[in-house]
């Protein structure tokens, strides 16, 4: 017994750090004497009750104990790397204490915090996080337990919206709050890449082959109060009807959830605020639980205080052509005012904003200027090259070379103005080159063309993307899932033929629109701008 009491001393310590700081003196050895060896951890919560009065202990000490065994014993249960449905992480455990308060005494990271627990119910959640395996340890919230409780009973989260009278985007924004934080395992997302086509990939991190968002950029008005000279569609389309509307979000609701992701609308035109119904349409995407952003022109402070009522946008974009002078030509005169004005207006409101340019032969000395005077009114200025489509046939790019060194001095400047983002997918053949990290290129995944992003317009047509004809389907007589897994849909997925050798092709393939806009059979060719070498092509 006297060689056996240190090993079991030193296993209980473990077991119960914070009940052993509390355990001064003898107290410890008093607690740890009536425990066997065989069963020490529950015994040890046994001798606890037993002596916590004698000790002068706090009347919380055996509930604690119990949560730090709860703890010790969550470290060792496993995580399952893929699951085919909505399951509650195996390793959840939910512990009902009439003390609130004493996961804070715990911690995550099983140090004593400065906590007085409060006599009270309280249902402590106690998990491994599969992002990272470390153990969480909090008090359960109502929305967790609603949440944990659909999932555990397999009840209709629609139905249990319905019952209680709430829209069913507050149970899906529930179910994507519980499976950030690992409460709730998610299968994995049905919007990737055919692996096959990878195989000569020098990018290490399958993340850029599938995606946990999918974005329906819904142009749902023509209507437009500007007349830009670069205007890639000034055709008259057939407006949208609003009834039509609300089926239509519920159908790409549908495809999200089959998919498995979560889905972002991203409201644009023409100017969206001109479609008659938008606050009302606006309503029901929040409603519905999709992420909203905004592509437009700069609207009233009363639009964007009922906006703001309705739903926080992630973002609002507006476009510049360069600085006042050249950005008048092309979008209007005063045009450049406005939008600076409207920025800090945003920036009031605590609105992200976004600045993009398309990129022309003319406005490439204004691009770096142009971040300069936003640094400090934008949170993110991009850029995009020009697609002579529509209005635009009229303007030209840069030439291979004057681009290549264009980004070169983009790349420079952009580090040491940090509103300066990256977009376009040729900017990592650079940084591949100087043997760097990629980013995620144009839409976070290469081109992300009928891939996790589609464009929508007023009279339902359905394209790869919205900066030239890339017709995949029509909404209003195909669902998404069948516009998706379309034979059309694949070919604009799949790319460029020439690109799929290239080591960067996950986040990059060009830009199909400026190849269209050239002329080049977009399946076949090379994006006209690519500066890869053709030797690494080859290899």
């Amino acid at each position: 017994m006297s060689n056996m009491y240190p090993s079991v001393s030193t296993r209980l310590a473990e077991t119960y750090p914070i009940c052993h700081a509390f355990l001064t003196g003898d107290g410890w050895d008093v607690i740890v004497g009536g425990c066997s060896a065989a069963e020490a951890a529950q015994d040890f919560i046994d001798s606890l009750k037993a002596h916590t009065q004698g000790l002068g202990l706090p009347a919380y000490l055996p509930e604690l104990a119990r949560l730090e065994l709860i703890k010790a014993e969550t470290a060792h249960h496993a995580i399952p790397a893929a699951v085919s449905r909505r399951v509650i992480n195996p390793t959840l455990n939910l512990f009902e204490a009439s003390w609130k308060g004493l996961s804070e005494i715990i911690g995550a990271d099983g140090s004593p915090a400065a906590v007085s627990p409060e006599e009270g119910r309280e249902i402590t959640l106690v998990w491994r996080n599969p992002a990272d395996g470390r153990i969480q340890l909090r008090g359960a919230t109502d929305e967790e337990l609603l949440v944990l409780k659909i999932v555990a009973e397999e009840l209709d989260g629609d139905d249990v919206a319905r019952s209680a009278g709430i829209p069913v985007g507050i149970i899906d924004w529930a179910f994507d709050r519980a499976i950030d934080n690992g409460l709730i395992l998610n299968p994995p997302s049905l919007i990737s890449r055919n692996t096959g086509d990878y195989t000569n990939t020098c990018i290490g991190d399958e993340a850029f082959l599938s995606s946990p968002f999918f974005t329906v950029q819904w142009h749902i008005t023509q209507a437009c109060d500007l007349h830009c000279r670069h205007c890639y569609d000034r055709s008259s389309r057939s407006p949208l009807q609003f009834d039509e509307a609300l089926r239509i979000l519920d159908d790409i609701r549908t495809f999200c959830r089959d998919r498995h992701v979560l889905g972002q609308i991203s409201f644009s035109g023409g100017n969206p605020f001109l479609y008659p119904r938008f606050f009302d349409l606006y309503e029901a995407a929040a409603e519905r639980g999709f992420v909203t952003a905004i592509l437009g022109n700069p609207v009233s402070r009363e639009a964007i205080e009922r906006m703001l009522a309705l739903q926080r946008p992630a973002f609002y974009q507006v476009s510049l052509e360069g600085l006042e002078e050249h950005n008048d030509y092309m979008r209007g005169r005063g045009h450049f005012n406005r939008v600076l004005q409207f920025l800090d207006m945003l920036h009031d409101y605590g609105i992200q904003s976004q600045v993009m340019l398309t990129l022309t032969r003319d406005n490439r000395h204004d691009v770096i200027p142009l971040a300069d005077v936003l640094r400090d009114r934008a949170d993110l200025f991009t850029f995009n090259r020009l697609a002579r489509v529509g209005e635009a046939v009229t303007l030209s790019l840069p030439t291979h070379g004057e681009y290549r060194d264009f980004v070169d001095d983009y790349l420079e400047a952009a580090q040491y103005n940090p509103v300066m983002g990256l977009k376009d997918n040729l900017i990592n053949i650079v940084l591949h080159e100087r043997g760097m990290e990629p980013f995620g290129g144009c839409a976070g995944y290469g081109c992300s063309a009928a891939f996790n992003f589609v464009a929508l317009l007023p009279d339902g047509e359905v394209h790869a993307c919205r900066k030239f004809p890339s017709l995949i389907g029509n909404i209003h007589t195909e669902g998404m899932a069948e516009i998706y897994d379309s034979l059309a849909a694949h070919r604009y997925r799949a790319g460029s033929d020439a690109c799929r050798a290239c080591p960067i092709r996950p986040v990059c393939g060009g830009c199909l629109a400026v190849m269209y806009g050239e002329g080049l059979d977009i399946f076949e060719a090379r994006d006209p701008h690519c500066f890869m070498d053709l030797q690494a092509l080859a290899g």
